[in-house]
């Protein structure tokens, strides 16, 4: 069976289906092909369904209007056709990779059955199926390790003590987030968990996973020490998706090379999202993929000027639970270089911490915990890269909270 589409995407995330909605409203339709059984939905907010403050359904996406649920298996490109695992072949005129990324699985002992699978109790945290296998799972005194202090690793230890489990979370690093936050930020963090009743462990590899019957029971530290666990959650970040592209010969370094038109080695296949590397960067964060499916609309309904220049972006992380919100953005660079100039404002009663970076008059990045009033001015003179007044505006920047 072969069906005939000019523009095909790849891809039922965030990326693959903005740039499918956006595609359809500017008159040239696409065909979006998603391996997931479940609707298109937002991977950000799986934390939320986990800690049982969304259902399943409210994080769903607005569907395309062409959507076809089924694996691709292989692209020709000189037949210009992607074949699937039902049989069907579905040509194209141009593809467009929106393959997302894989969970990283860490090397550890025990962590794989005979055949391949994660042990009863082991689970990724990647996929709607991965938060409902683990919202099943979980009861009020479940036992769980999670592996990895990042972005991921924060939100699903928050997540798992909100619904009463007796978490564990093991930071290979220094301390937590070290990668978007700096240390006093880390620590106000570290603090929100423990009040939680998380226990953290940073500077802490995990070596082994032991299972009995098949069924994880503990794992072991690097030192030797065992915790005893009924659940782990593997949260050691995520690898760009590349499989399809390598296949099909495409260049591939960290993700599949694109330029500023979001071409691939082969101009009549795009990559974009999770799965792409633009001018050596592989974003992996929802608002770089949203403005790349943007650009990438306008350009393939006909507007030749459209162009992808790169994105600053800014993380951003609201953790809810008992007592008040805990809200946390970082932008650029957090850590100042020698010659820099930084201003903190801490105010340990509403346990709120602001802290900017300026280099060359030109504020270069920042971090904000507790309450976020400020953020929107402070991201838009940093993605502006405008020399700063000379009248004081930084402190007024921090201090000031309107324009969220």
């Amino acid at each position: 069976m072969t069906s005939n589409t000019r523009v095909v995407v790849i891809g039922a995330g965030l990326a693959g289906v903005r740039l499918a909605r956006r595609l359809g409203e500017l008159g040239t339709p696409a065909l979006l092909v998603g391996d997931e059984e479940h609707a298109p939905y937002n991977r950000v907010l799986l934390a939320e369904v986990l800690a049982g403050r969304y259902a399943p359904e409210v994080i769903t996406l607005p569907p395309p209007t062409g959507l076809l649920r089924t694996r691709v298996t292989g692209i020709d490109r000189a037949a210009r056709t992607v074949s699937c695992a039902d049989g069907m072949s579905i040509a194209y005129d141009t593809l467009v990779l929106a393959t997302g990324s894989n969970p990283v699985l860490p090397p550890l002992r025990g962590l794989f059955t005979p055949d391949r699978r994660l042990p009863e109790g082991v689970h990724a945290f990647r996929t709607l199926d991965d938060c409902l296998g683990l919202a099943e799972a979980v009861r009020p005194g479940t036992r769980a390790v999670v592996i990895g202090g990042g972005l991921l690793g924060v939100s699903a230890a928050r997540a798992l003590a909100v619904r009463g489990a007796q978490v564990v979370l093991a930071q290979q690093a220094e301390r937590l987030m070290e990668r978007q936050l700096d240390p006093d930020a880390s620590r106000l963090v570290l603090r929100h968990l423990t009040d939680l009743g998380v226990e953290v462990h940073t500077e802490c590899r995990v070596r082994d996973v032991r299972c009995v019957a098949g069924a994880v029971r503990s794992v072991e530290l690097a030192d030797g020490y065992a915790l005893d666990t009924d659940l782990v959650v593997l949260a050691c970040g995520v690898r760009p998706r590349t499989g399809l592209a390598e296949q099909a010969g495409l260049t591939v370094r960290k993700g599949v090379l694109v330029d500023d038109e979001l071409r691939t080695s082969d101009p009549h296949i795009h990559a974009i999202g999770d799965c792409a590397q633009h001018d050596g960067t592989v974003y992996g964060l929802a608002a770089p993929a949203l403005e790349q499916a943007e650009a990438l609309a306008e350009l393939l309904a006909g507007d030749t000027s459209a162009r992808y220049r790169g994105t600053r972006s800014l993380t951003r992380l609201t953790l809810t639970g008992p007592g008040s919100p805990f809200d946390l953005a970082a932008f650029g660079e957090t850590e100042a270089r020698p010659g820099d100039d930084v201003v903190r404002l801490t105010d340990a009663t509403r346990g709120t911490y602001r802290k900017v970076v300026v280099r060359d008059d030109r504020l270069v990045g920042g971090v904000l915990v507790g309450e976020l009033g400020t953020v929107g001015a402070l991201a838009r003179a940093w993605e502006g890269a405008e020399p700063l007044p000379d009248d004081g505006p930084l402190l007024h920047l921090l201090t000031n909270d309107g324009g969220s």
